[in-house]
């Protein structure tokens, strides 16, 4: 492909993400671990070759300054909360911002969404995909196989359905599934099994940092 990519890369305040790791991590540490792995995350995208630029959609204060700084990234602010919203929707609202974003800075170029809790990404990992999906409506499943980590949006309506079973949604949607051997780009972080696997594995430096001060887990 002879155009490079835009990542969009939501970011819910930290102070509310990560729930389900409360039997293991106290509300400050998964405050400090949502931070983490989001800027491990995003810098794992700046280095990804195919990558041209990276549009962080966030209300989180420190994330929104620590991401201005890394190399070819922007940061949006997030979509204002609305009446009767749930997280889903207000990350939903997030991507379709960053999309449109993504179309005003880089008309034509392919636009790409990316969840920021992978904080053992490869670049590599994502350049595959991103090889593989080329312009379609791609989605790359989490290593359950119903989420979503990656979204190739394509040209045309956005139509993120992000959320319990979203990789089922995205294809309902149209968007051409590709269950790749790429475990990087696929572990995503919700629960505390989940921290065990990237634990297991090569995370990035400021993830790392955090798991050595707050080892030993009780996961």
């Amino acid at each position: 492909m002879s155009r490079r990519w835009v990542l969009v890369v939501p970011v819910k305040d930290a102070r509310r993400g990560k729930t389900r790791l409360a039997e293991v991590l106290e509300p400050g540490a998964r405050a400090a671990l949502v931070r983490a792995m989001a800027l491990d995350t995003i810098e794992a995208v700046s280095d990804c070759p195919l990558v041209a630029r990276v549009l962080v959609v966030t209300g989180d204060g420190p994330v929104a300054q620590a991401a201005a700084r890394l190399p070819r990234a922007g940061v949006l602010p997030e979509p204002a909360a609305q009446v009767g919203d749930t997280g889903w929707a207000a990350l939903d609202r997030a991507v379709v911002a960053g999309v449109d974003r993504a179309r005003i800075e880089a008309p034509g170029a392919p636009v790409a969404v990316l969840l920021g809790d992978l904080p053992g990404l490869d670049p590599e990992e994502l350049s595959a995909a991103l090889t593989e999906a080329g312009p379609e409506r791609c989605v790359v499943p989490d290593a359950e196989g119903t989420g979503t980590t990656l979204l190739t949006v394509g040209p045309g309506e956005v139509e993120p359905r992000f959320g319990p079973g979203s990789a089922a949604a995205h294809q309902a949607v149209g968007h051409r599934r590709l269950d790749l051997d790429l475990p990087t780009l696929r572990q995503d972080v919700d629960l505390p099994a989940d921290l065990r696997r990237v634990i297991d594995r090569r995370v990035g430096g400021r993830t790392q940092a955090l798991l050595d001060r707050l080892a030993p887990l009780p996961v």
